[in-house]
């Protein structure tokens, strides 16, 4: 069947699904729950070919795309969550009465069909695929190569969960990449396409699609270590901003010191790295202090998602912000400081959607923010910004009641 087909009908489908209530979009979720228990062997079965076949990626990009039974019953438990999470559809978001009589309400409302491009890592066709049916939207769910096998299973349980509530062509597994440029142009049948992966996957969609583009994802993020932080709370900080899931797009790829305490910072950040194998590059003002692999100024620009930390010495906050705000994608920065003017004048000069002050960068998540699963970070201003969680994945008309009026 040509694409154009296919979208036809995951718009069609997004009518029906859009009119369910509440308590069948629930029960669609409460459906994948409990098949992604009982087939969770033929979905590591399916995972398995896929981490066989993916013999060039790195090994963070591996952790991406292997799943465990652990992580299968974790997927199960977020699904659940978002069960459990207020309706996002049919809020009264404003109420206006007009002198004439006109009552005016802004009501919450589905975005129709989201085509989400993503890559890698199978947990988002199910995180994706809950978020859109409990917010009411139909969704084109395009994942990497490297996890064909894993989506296809899952996209078969999602389509087993829906049988007897609600049309199956409200999810769409697309598997070819040479039709993406066609997808994210298609504006008869898609509302808005939302790239979720790398730097590469997240220029070509903003670069080429016609349709309305949420840009989330890439991660260039700092931690700036200021000469009046607390040093072993900026360490302990650091490690887990880097080290804890370096693959992740909220972890930090750029390490900023302030010059006055570059020398006590470093010397004890080293050892700590080392232990949780970090590698890291500075140039020659760095390694004055510590050993590290030469860095090039391009480096600055890298999401590496590995365990590599670039560092570098500023001699003021001014500097810090700056070197920032070039190389940032305006996903998340931080800045560890115990002085409250600084901090104040680092969150006011810093323009990214998630600025921290004495805190890791990893806690840019939408369950971490209480908003539960989250289809991604948005780096962007218009429409939602940082974790696009339920509330986030409507928009809203207004409905206007009268009685005869003209103008």
């Amino acid at each position: 069947m040509r694409l154009q087909e296919q979208l036809k009908a995951v718009k069609t489908a997004s009518k029906e699904l859009a009119l369910l209530t509440e308590e069948k979009r629930n029960q669609l979720l409460k459906n994948i729950a409990r098949l992604l228990i009982e087939q969770k062997e033929a979905i590591l079965t399916a995972n398995q070919k896929d981490i066989v076949q993916a013999k060039t990626l790195s090994s963070a990009m591996k952790e991406r795309l292997t799943l465990t039974h652990e992580k299968i019953e974790s997927m199960a438990k977020q699904v659940e969550i978002v069960i459990q999470q207020k309706d996002p559809l049919h809020r009264e978001l404003e109420s206006i009465q007009r002198p004439n009589g006109l009552r005016i309400k802004k009501l919450s409302i589905p975005l129709g069909v989201m085509a989400i491009i993503y890559e890698s890592r199978p947990n988002v066709t199910i995180d994706v695929a809950c978020l859109c049916m409990k917010s009411g939207n139909a969704c084109v769910l395009k994942g990497g190569k490297e996890a064909r096998c894993t989506n296809q299973v899952l996209v078969a349980l999602i389509h087993e969960a829906m049988r007897g509530i609600v049309d199956e062509r409200a999810v769409m597994l697309m598997d070819s990449s040479s039709q993406v440029l066609e997808l994210i142009q298609s504006h008869e049948f898609i509302d808005v396409a939302v790239p979720r992966g790398g730097k590469g996957l997240i220029e070509f969609v903003v670069k080429n699609a016609t349709v309305p583009v949420i840009e989330t994802g890439a991660g260039i993020c700092h931690q700036y270590v200021d000469k009046c932080a607390n040093l072993e709370q900026a360490v302990k900080v650091a490690v887990n901003a880097k080290a804890s899931r370096p693959s992740v797009c909220n972890a930090i790829e750029t390490l900023l010191v302030h010059a006055k305490v570059a020398d006590v910072f470093l010397k004890v950040l080293k050892p700590a790295m080392k232990e949780a194998n970090v590698t890291l590059k500075g140039d020659a003002r760095i390694a004055q202090f510590i050993d590290v692999e030469p860095i090039q100024i391009e480096d600055y620009a890298i999401e590496y998602n590995d365990y590599i930390l670039n560092l570098k010495i500023v001699d003021s906050i001014e500097e810090a912000i700056d070197h920032i705000q070039h190389y940032s994608t305006g996903h998340s920065e931080t800045i560890m400081t115990q002085d409250e003017t600084r901090a104040q004048y680092f969150i006011d000069h810093i323009d990214s959607a998630c600025v921290y002050v004495n805190a890791s960068t990893r806690f840019s998540d939408g369950g971490e923010f209480g908003f539960g699963l989250e289809l991604g970070i948005s780096t962007q201003k218009l429409h939602a910004r940082g974790p696009l969680g339920l509330q986030q994945m409507t928009t809203y008309r207004y409905v206007i009641f009268g009685d005869g009026q003209i103008r």
